[in-house]
């Protein structure tokens, strides 16, 4: 974070400050701000959030023994720690990032890029970052920090120094990334894709337009609007754009992008394109595995293009990137059973979409092995969507469809009735059960994709088998 004394950051948060020891209004502090006592290091500063398990204000010894040198609170603390007192944590999260952003705005030359859509936004976040960190100082979220707390984290850590800020805005209720992408007013918007994520949160894919289409609406007048001239959803988005003052760059598979993709072939090492960059013509080769990626790619393309890197530098550097993320795409196993650990997270298009690359990269003498979970937060559409993953796995030929607890048991009848009866879909109610069953399945050649949603814990199994066949 930006050094600033204890006195402005009370101000800036509306609250209370509560010194202790040698502290004065005018200490400065410059640490990482965190809400995990176990990530607190010497001058940090740790925000004691209650949270559904467990109340922050428990950990505030622990802060302090990690060199936490102040902690934002909801109630004065018996503690050696200076401390401001809010009404509310989570908000003065949002409002220190606020702030903290907009300083560093004003003193020099940060761009800001916002990336949201119902698929993809974390590869694409990786790839964005991955371009920009070679250009000059980036910040971009670990992991998946995309909601009201982890978003705001990540702003905090924007210094004097740093050029680029990279959010993810993901969205679990209605106003989330209004909220969110309100804080920071990006240069550049960047909307992947409208699907069925979420969407038992909003009540259907039209709300779940009205809310990605919020960081269009946030994004600075004269900034760029990064969209997918393929998802006529996304596209409808270029209206509100234009009433932002802001410019359109339009990434895709089709013609009408100004970059887009052409001659995608998918294999086991990676998938192989041609990228069309405004006009040029450019061979691409992404290790990172699945043809989804190839959007995600043309997205984080689209997005540094715009901030004024070269195309052939954003190409060599993403043909570097080995994997995503971890439990995204992510090749385990070995070359005899390869297992394709991909469940940290789950919708109908990202299951589909991996599927469809477990199709892609099995050779003929091959067997294709899916091992499917849950698709969470899908509300009223959730039977529907699991009977179409089921109907797809189906008609994708995939031999072995090995379905994992009651939530997605939808799925295994499913994949029955459309006639996977003969022991081609098996189901089991726990992982457990699931790994004896493929540690006795299993065979040379065997390609294996483990897919679910991350509340499923899947991810767990999957590593589990990419162990056992290393």
């Amino acid at each position: 974070m930006i050094s600033l004394t204890l006195s402005r950051i009370a101000d800036v948060l509306g609250g209370t400050l509560v010194l202790r020891g040698a502290d004065s209004a005018d200490t400065v502090v410059s640490g990482t701000v965190d809400t995990d006592s176990r990530l607190i290091g010497p001058g940090d500063i740790f925000v004691a959030k209650p949270g559904e398990h467990a109340d922050g204000h428990d950990f505030i010894p622990a802060a302090m023994e990690r060199g936490a040198v102040l902690a934002i609170v909801e109630r004065r603390v018996d503690a050696a720690i200076t401390q401001i007192v809010v009404p509310g944590a989570v908000h003065a999260l949002a409002d220190l990032a606020r702030f903290v952003v907009r300083e560093v705005r004003s003193r020099g030359a940060l761009q800001i890029v916002g990336i949201t859509g119902s698929n993809g936004k974390t590869t694409t976040k990786n790839m964005l970052a991955l371009i920009l960190e070679a250009e000059d100082e980036t910040v971009a979220p670990q992991a998946s920090f995309n909601n009201d707390v982890g978003a705001p984290l990540t702003m905090l850590r924007v210094t004097e120094r740093t050029r680029y800020l990279v959010s993810e805005f993901g969205a679990s209720a209605p106003g989330e990334i209004a909220r969110l992408a309100g804080l920071v007013h990006p240069d550049v918007g960047v909307v992947l894709m409208v699907g069925m994520a979420h969407a038992g949160g909003f009540g259907g894919i039209e709300s779940t337009f009205v809310e990605k289409s919020q960081l269009i609406h946030a994004v600075r007048p004269g900034g760029v609007a990064v969209l997918n001239a393929d998802d006529p959803r996304v596209a409808a988005m270029a209206g509100i754009a234009a009433e932002r003052g802001a410019t359109v760059r339009w990434f895709g598979r089709g013609s009408a992008a100004e970059v887009r993709a052409e001659d995608v072939e998918v294999t086991p090492e990676g998938t192989r394109f041609r990228a069309i960059i405004d006009g040029d013509v450019f061979p691409v080769v992404l290790r990172v595995l699945g043809e989804h990626h190839v959007m995600n790619a043309l997205a984080a393309i689209a997005a540094a293009t715009s901030l004024g890197i070269g195309p052939e530098a954003c190409l060599e550097r993403l043909e570097t990137m080995e994997l995503a993320e971890r439990w995204r795409m992510q090749p385990m196993g070995s070359d005899r059973v390869r297992i394709i650990n991909d469940a940290y997270n789950a919708s109908p298009d990202s299951m589909a979409a991996a599927l469809r690359t477990l199709a892609q990269i099995t050779g003929p003498d091959q067997r294709t092995v899916a091992v499917l979970g849950a698709m969470s937060e899908l509300g009223e559409y959730a039977g529907e969507e699991h009977d179409r993953v089921g109907l797809l796995a189906v008609r994708l030929r995939i031999q072995r469809i090995v379905v994992i607890g009651s939530a997605a048991r939808r799925l295994y009848l499913s994949a029955i009735s459309e006639g996977s009866w003969d022991g081609e879909a098996v189901f089991f109610e726990t992982a457990d059960d699931a790994y004896e069953y493929l540690m006795s399945e299993l065979r040379d050649g065997d390609r294996v994709l483990v897919k679910s949603s991350n509340s499923a814990g899947l991810r767990h199994l999957g590593d589990r088998l990419g162990e056992s066949f290393s």
